[in-house]
């Protein structure tokens, strides 16, 4: 009866006890809610008027 040698095993991922309202989340970023990178102000302008409601002319 021969017996194989046992694979290396991976190290258990360790505890971690930080506080975790200190990192800050993706919901504290303006990235995803509709912010856009700063541009031209000429693209700035056109975007502003093209999303005017018609009541604002």
């Amino acid at each position: 009866m021969s017996t194989a040698p046992e694979p290396p095993r991976e190290p258990k991922p360790a505890l971690v006890f930080d506080d975790p309202l200190d990192q800050p989340d993706s919901d504290d970023t303006d990235r995803g809610w509709g912010e856009r990178p700063s541009g031209d102000s000429a693209a700035d302008l056109r975007r502003f008027l093209d999303e005017k409601p018609p009541h604002h002319i």
